[in-house]
């Protein structure tokens, strides 16, 4: 075997400033004995196993996400809250790209926009640059589909991905399977992650994306000189296994699970309509 897994748990450096986590990674040690884990000294980490294995863990490696966020000075029309957590869980959420995507103060679309105009920068500052541009054209055109509530429902030339996979098929007509496998949660409309090629969608679909990105037709001009392809993602989010518990002291703690992409900020902003909290 040639490397270890083990799991952490305290550690929020990789993505989560202020939350306890429990991070999965690899370690190449071909043909060498473990090391005493246990020993190992990191503020703020422990190792809860490690298990030998051929294969490395690479990034993204994963079906989802678990949260529990507890909400703290909560304050609004308790039973209103009620309602609208019924309603993520029976609805879903917008599947909006999360604040972090686009770094402190917007950074990062700063970035993808001196990137586009020439700048050389790092492999990896240029992905921060391009995942943030794109996460903007499509952030636009869920916008836009939220606002004609058509973000859970079908439209004239949709294209559909799987739940919990980013497998995608039609446009193809209306029909009553596609109804039952939508409310269902089985399957989800989509919209573009920008790059090269014709958009799949047709009809009302396409001339609503077309229109939703033309205001941001520089970071599309700029993604396809980058030559990133034409994908798809999907525009609701499942909040899975939702459940909450009020405390005494009014706080409100919150336990789902997303799938891998998903932020639970988009969660969290659904609710900001009906209460006020802090994190």
């Amino acid at each position: 075997m040639a490397g270890v897994a083990p799991v952490a748990v305290g550690y929020a450096g990789l993505k989560d400033r202020h939350a306890v986590t429990r991070q999965s990674f690899s370690v190449q040690l071909p043909g060498r004995a473990d090391p005493d884990w246990a020993a190992l000294a990191i503020p703020g980490v422990s190792v809860i196993s490690a298990t030998r294995h051929n294969r490395k863990l690479k990034r993204g490696a994963h079906r989802g996400n678990r949260f529990r966020i507890r909400l703290r000075d909560v304050r609004g029309e308790l039973d209103q809250v009620e309602t609208k957590l019924l309603t993520i869980r029976e609805r879903g959420v917008p599947n909006y790209f999360g604040e972090q995507r686009f770094g402190r103060d917007g950074q990062n679309l700063a970035l993808a926009e001196a990137l586009f105009a020439g700048r050389r920068m790092p492999r990896a500052q240029r992905g921060f640059a391009l995942s943030a541009a794109r996460s903007e054209l499509f952030n636009a055109v869920l916008a836009t589909r939220v606002a004609d509530a058509s973000w859970d429902r079908a439209l004239d030339g949709e294209v559909w991905m799987l739940d919990g996979s980013h497998s995608v098929f039609g446009p193809e007509p209306w029909n009553a399977d596609l109804a039952a496998r939508l409310a269902a949660f089985d399957i989800h409309p989509t919209g573009p992650l920008w790059g090269r090629g014709e958009l799949r969608s047709e009809g009302q679909v396409r001339a609503l994306e077309r229109a939703a990105i033309e205001p941001g037709r520089a970071l599309a001009e700029g993604l396809q000189r980058a030559g990133l392809e034409q994908e798809r993602r999907a525009l609701r989010l499942g909040a899975r296994d939702l459940v909450h518990e009020w405390l005494p002291d009014g706080g409100l703690v919150l336990d789902f699970q997303l799938a891998q992409g998903a932020f639970a900020t988009t969660v969290l902003r659904e609710l900001c309509d009906w209460a006020e909290f802090s994190a």
